[in-house]
């Protein structure tokens, strides 16, 4: 008779521990971004405890990490994991908690002597973030065929390396093809990076689906000049240009209210000096809704005006897609079981959209998907001082393990 498998929180909180002084930083938080030495750490980290746990560990080419634990049939998986990579100043537990929750689901498995009739799949997807190499979720959009290899082995990050050189640089361009692995389900654990849990007293939450989202970049040419001795209606100040897209942005998101997003997140402005105008700028645009027919509506909105604002200016304004994702509902069985599993467990659970992007939007192309998501206090996160209790952090490993072994059996 096997024993009823249980999350072991002490040793969650452990590989947490040890894995967070990878790339530290001051004041709690974390910076591991994608493909960087910090990244290569964490992922050798990460294939060495895959390996302690006796999971086959395969590296696919776009440096995609899946340790596959096996069953008692040759049939597809049931996929669950998350990312390890870090925005610039992330915090302790965006990607990295669903990642090491499912090693935990499997040691807790192994514990209790239990084998599935499906094999079970952890994943550890590349470059989730974005924030070196756009787009964001890109180890999952090439796994799901969405962006071809070569393309992705072709971007090039903020700091001028690409995508391709630095998966060789640290050696994870894997040999195994891209969609190599067709998951029967795929489960995803996250923090919830907002303050609907906390504010509502909820221990989990099921994911219905993730926000469409549009990413461009905005790049504005003027005319440098002093700044003593140019009358003001005789500039053609990039910097002002800049200023006025970041209100608009601010401004129209407000306007259509309910879901609407909008963030100017990046001004670089050229000579960026204090006695002069600027001659260029460059600037990010970011602009989401759950419901796509709004975000239309925004991306319509917003090309109106930047064509506006070149007239009155006289200045020249070019935007370049860096992505744009329609948004996803996931089936809602795989919503029930997450919601069924925590309301068995006894734990108070409600559904809810995601705002952030996940690889699970990518993944749901391929199979049935769904989310988990537990409270992050305060709503922080991409931030030093994110933070999720111990006890939402075991809530939602429970309901991960119980609702993998109910897919995989």
């Amino acid at each position: 008779m096997t024993a009823s498998p249980r999350i072991d929180l002490d040793r969650l909180l452990g590989r947490l521990d040890a894995f967070n002084r990878i790339g530290a930083l001051p004041g709690g938080g974390n910076c591991r971004l994608a493909l960087s030495d910090e990244d290569r750490a964490g992922r050798d980290l990460l294939v060495r405890w895959m390996r302690d746990l006796g999971l086959t560990v395969t590296i696919d080419a776009i440096g995609n990490i899946f340790g596959v634990r096996r069953g008692r049939e040759n049939l597809p998986p049931v996929m669950f994991g998350s990312h390890i990579d870090t925005v610039g100043t992330g915090g302790r537990y965006d990607g990295l908690y669903g990642v090491l929750a499912g090693l935990e689901a499997c040691q807790a498995l192994d514990d209790a002597g239990r084998i599935t009739r499906r094999p079970l799949a952890l994943v550890a997807f590349t470059n989730e973030e974005g924030s070196r190499f756009p787009p964001y979720a890109m180890g999952s959009l090439v796994y799901v065929g969405g962006l071809a290899l070569e393309d992705a082995y072709a971007v090039r990050g903020i700091d001028g390396a690409t995508v391709g050189e630095e998966l060789r640089r640290i050696g994870y361009a894997g040999d195994a093809r891209p969609g190599f692995l067709k998951p029967h389900a795929y489960l995803e654990l996250h923090i919830e990076q907002g303050p609907v849990l906390e504010n509502e007293g909820r221990a989990v939450g099921a994911v219905e689906g993730i926000t469409g989202l549009r990413w461009m970049e905005v790049s504005i040419t003027g005319r440098s000049a002093h700044a003593g001795t140019t009358p003001m209606d005789l500039r053609h100040d990039a910097g002002y240009a800049a200023g006025e897209i970041a209100v608009f942005v601010r401004r129209v998101a407000r306007e259509m209210a309910g879901q609407q997003k909008g963030t100017v997140g990046r001004i670089e402005l050229y000579p960026n000096l204090v006695n002069v105008v600027a001659e260029r700028a460059v600037l990010t645009v970011d602009l989401r809704n759950i419901d796509n027919e709004p975000l239309q509506q925004a991306e319509r909105k917003l090309a109106d005006f930047l064509d506006r604002l070149a007239a009155q200016e006289q200045i020249v304004i070019a935007t370049r897609s860096l992505a744009r994702f329609d948004p996803v509902a996931f089936p809602n069985e795989m919503v029930s079981l997450v919601e069924t599993t925590a309301q068995e467990l006894g734990f108070a659970c409600r559904r809810l959209p995601s705002g952030a992007g996940h690889d699970a939007q990518m993944m749901a192309r391929l199979c049935p998907a769904s989310m988990i998501f537990v409270p992050s206090a305060g709503g922080l996160s991409h931030n030093v001082r994110e933070y999720t209790a111990p006890e939402h952090l075991h809530a939602g490993a429970s309901v991960l393990l119980n609702a993998v072994l109910r897919l995989a059996d």
